[in-house]
């Protein structure tokens, strides 16, 4: 009985990440780029919640997709571990914890949009004080965002070892590798400016600091799943 050609297995396993790295990227896209920018309305407190009402099902979608996301998030790093580990097992390790310590943090920061859903059923009742529910739904959003923005301290830390993986290992483009550790400083230095400098917010620098993650991720992703893994 013959053993399985390595490259072969390299490649499957390279696959399995990229096609859960597309339900990251897919589910991510939606729930925190497309449906934020559905829901977006100027306006007062009640102008937004009423837009929310108006948008429920693209609301509530936004919560699946979210919870698709972090689903796919915490077996992702497993299967990148089994792909790269063997070039920096102590690396590997770095990035499943890091990764795997985002899942928790990430779901118990969506139940402020699963409180915002129960807001929007009591709104439907006779009675309801909407100028009332409406300041909650606020203030839950914030929190909600709040806690997105500290996500970032996750979501750039783990693209550190990984992307010291993928240039190490001559699996993956090494240029990947190098990108992955420009984006996951910048979701860094994303979060850091915004807590640190006053007015980063508005700044030029904010509207580009997570591209280069965006962007590496993207890539890889479509090299795992397209190409998986080159022959050294």
């Amino acid at each position: 009985m013959t053993s399985p050609d390595p490259i072969v297995s390299a490649r499957r396993s390279a696959r399995i990440a990229g096609a859960l790295y597309l339900v990251v990227v897919l589910a991510g896209i939606f729930s925190l780029a497309w449906v934020p920018s559905r829901l977006a309305v100027s306006g007062d407190a009640l102008a937004r919640f009423a837009q929310l009402q108006h948008e429920a099902f693209v609301f509530r979608a936004g919560i699946a997709a979210s919870v698709v996301c972090y689903l796919a998030f915490l077996l992702l790093p497993l299967a990148l571990y089994r792909l790269l580990a063997a070039h920096g097992r102590v690396a590997a390790v770095v990035m499943v914890a890091l990764a795997a310590a985002s899942v928790p943090f990430s779901f118990a920061n969506l139940l402020h949009r699963l409180d915002v859903v129960a807001l929007l059923e009591q709104a439907s009742r006779p009675g309801a004080d909407l100028a009332v529910l409406a300041a909650q739904a606020q203030a839950l959003l914030a929190q909600y965002n709040q806690g997105i923005g500290l996500s970032e301290v996750f979501w750039g830390a783990w693209l550190l070892p990984l992307g010291m993986l993928v240039y190490r290992s001559g699996l993956i483009p090494p240029v990947l590798g190098v990108l992955l550790v420009i984006g996951g400083c910048g979701y860094l230095l994303d979060f850091f400016s915004g807590l640190l400098v006053p007015g980063y917010a508005g700044s030029t620098l904010a509207g580009y600091a997570t591209r280069p993650a965006a962007l590496g991720e993207i890539a890889t992703c479509l090299w795992l799943l397209v190409a998986g893994v080159r022959s050294r």
